[in-house]
């Protein structure tokens, strides 16, 4: 059988392709084409010398690793070892999902023609089945990974989170809420959600279990029975709505900073408003805060969380 090295080639290059932009796909990374292609050529390029055996050590264990690497830090240009690991990973998952695929289609279109020589595979069909496999290992992962997004547990969108209000801390579960979008009206400053009796240790109890009081004008009634001046400068009346409740108010309270543990890091925010919620968010006690997105996006990381475990 003729073999035509510019066919193996482009066929290559197409797979590698189709593979890269799974990849992205999974990670939800929007990288540029060139790229791709650039990392697309070098596999295509090392699967040619390996077709050749004019460098037998590039076929070795190590070098396939090597050259997996290569492509994935051509196409995402990523410099944290953390993340090339997390896309190298991904990378090879598609690609053994794209090689099921390939070959249950040789399976069934039984292609006569075909061979591999030097672990390439070549022949007449494999530009048929690159494209045909690709599609179908495409769709497999994409809806492998949509089954275990909707599985995932809570747990993995927790946080452990540190709260800081004069001095004093509390440490809880918070939970990631993307469609939270709460902010104080005033300082545009973004809310934590947090539940009253998490609270205890950094607030007075004659404010907590008076929260209703307060919100309707009674502050006098109350802060007249302790030292509160400070702490009644921090509150906030913040406005919400949600399911069952249109137009309802939280008293919120200006924490010295809010800290979150990612990544193995810790993150500290300080422009972060505290609402304080008056009933429980969960049964079993799972998690006892709720905060969006532009809390995770603000403040600094802090290298070390020694003192921050939860």
């Amino acid at each position: 059988m003729t073999v035509y090295l510019d066919i193996v080639f482009l066929e290559n290059i197409l797979m590698n392709y189709i593979i890269i932009f799974a990849t992205a796909t999974v990670l939800k990374a929007n990288l540029k084409k060139i790229r791709m292609l650039e990392a697309s050529c070098l596999g295509a390029v090392y699967t040619i010398v390996m077709y050749l055996g004019i460098i037998p050590a590039v076929s070795n264990f190590f070098m396939k690793i090597l050259l997996s690497i290569g492509m994935v830090y051509i196409a995402f240009r990523q410099k944290s070892i953390i993340r090339i690991m997390k896309e190298l990973v991904i990378f090879y998952l598609v690609s053994f999902v794209f090689g099921g695929c390939v070959f249950a289609l040789m399976y069934f279109f039984q292609p006569q023609l075909a061979q591999i020589q030097n672990g390439v595979f070549v022949g007449i069909y494999p530009i048929k089945i690159a494209v045909i496999g690709g599609v179908c290992a495409f769709i497999v992962i994409q809806i492998s990974f949509k089954i275990i997004k909707t599985r995932l547990s809570k747990r993995d969108i927790l946080y452990d989170i540190e709260i800081i209000i004069n001095n004093n801390i509390t440490k809880i579960k918070g939970l990631l809420d993307t469609g939270n979008l709460l902010k104080d009206p005033i300082t545009g400053f973004p809310v934590i959600v947090v539940e009253h009796k998490s609270l205890y240790t950094v607030l007075p109890e004659e404010i907590l279990d008076n929260l209703e009081k307060i919100l309707g004008g009674d502050i006098d009634e109350i802060t007249n029975k302790i030292e509160l001046k400070t702490i009644v400068s921090r509150f906030r009346i913040i406005p919400f709505s949600s399911l069952g409740q249109q137009n309802g108010l939280l008293l919120g309270i200006k924490a010295d900073s809010v800290n979150i543990i990612l990544d193995e890091k810790l993150k500290s925010i300080s422009n972060v408003i505290v609402g304080i919620y008056d009933k429980s968010f969960t049964k079993n006690g799972l998690y006892s805060a709720i905060f969006g997105m532009d809390i995770l996006e603000g403040g600094n990381f802090n290298e070390s969380i020694a003192s921050a475990k939860v």
